[in-house]
């Protein structure tokens, strides 16, 4: 009988198979490698993504690389991807999440935990405090009851003969009160927006009104930047020049433009990233 003796089914190696998502992973190209190739693709250098985007060249040329760690912080990390990604029209939302993957998560994973601090004031027993919240909410009722009083009381007084309005006594006279109608002013008509955006024929005038959110950079037709930010719904834009106004937007979906006092509508698709550029004259000519 021998001891110790082990199959050659124990010694044999071990080995793991590698599953379908470790092996696309593996081939998938980086984020680096995604940004420099839709920049390429975009026919853009490394100075106009960070003209466009502000970040620094050295940072452009580092993110390009996959080095982030002169971001200065995942989350500055996080908004330079976004940026960069919208302005050479990848898809930032995926490359973000891919960023979350591979440090860590985002910092929407931390939020339940504020929560739970945040969640309510603290109560120390055999205290109260005075309930202010329905102190004031009557204050107000008694405020608007007042001032509804002496509305109808202030009408009331111009149906007579400028005396002090009262009460009629039962049984005198045969006529009755009519009810006092209030009149509506007419609000005056808005301003078109089309109208806003019209100025002579030997300027152009731009004018943009977000109906989202999107990046958006103006540029003069001197080449100087006149607007780079990011506009979200309702906030407006106008740029004039003589000569021309060169627009990059992140998201054409979320931008309604005015150009020399035509309505173009939305300039893109949702997500789209739009490279235009307006000259005075008919913008929709030729």
């Amino acid at each position: 009988m021998t001891i110790g003796k082990s199959s050659d089914r124990d010694n044999a190696p071990s080995s793991v198979e590698p599953t379908d998502d470790a092996v696309q992973a593996a081939d998938a190209p980086s984020i680096g490698r995604v940004l420099s190739a839709a920049r390429i693709e975009a026919g853009l250098t490394v100075d106009q993504v960070s003209t466009s985007t502000r970040v620094r060249v050295p940072i452009v040329h580092a993110i390009e690389e996959d080095d982030f760690g002169r971001c200065g912080g995942d989350f500055y990390a996080r908004g330079h991807i976004r940026s960069i990604a919208q302005a050479v029209g990848a898809d930032a939302e995926a490359l973000v999440a891919r960023f979350d993957e591979a440090h860590g998560g985002s910092p929407a994973s931390k939020r339940p935990t504020t929560q739970l601090i945040d969640s309510g004031p603290i109560k120390v027993p055999g205290r109260s405090r005075p309930n202010w919240a329905a102190a004031m909410v009557a204050a107000i009722v008694a405020v608007v009851g007042l001032i509804g009083f002496n509305l109808v009381s202030g009408r009331g007084g111009h149906t007579g003969t400028g005396s002090a309005s009262a009460p009629l006594p039962s049984g005198s006279g045969t006529g009755s009160v009519a009810p006092v109608t209030p009149t509506v002013q007419p609000s005056a008509p808005a301003a078109s927006a089309a109208a806003i955006a019209a100025v002579p024929a030997d300027k152009v005038t731009v004018k943009l009104v977000a109906e989202g959110t999107s990046w958006v950079s103006a540029m003069d037709g001197n080449g100087k930047s006149l607007f780079q930010n990011n506009m979200s719904g309702g906030q407006d834009q106008t740029f004039t020049d003589p000569k021309q106004i060169k627009l990059v937007l992140g998201n054409g979906g979320a931008v309604h433009a005015y150009v020399n006092g035509k309505d173009l509508g939305v300039l893109g698709k949702d997500g789209q990233v739009v490279h235009v550029t307006y000259t005075p004259g008919d913008p929709q000519a030729g």
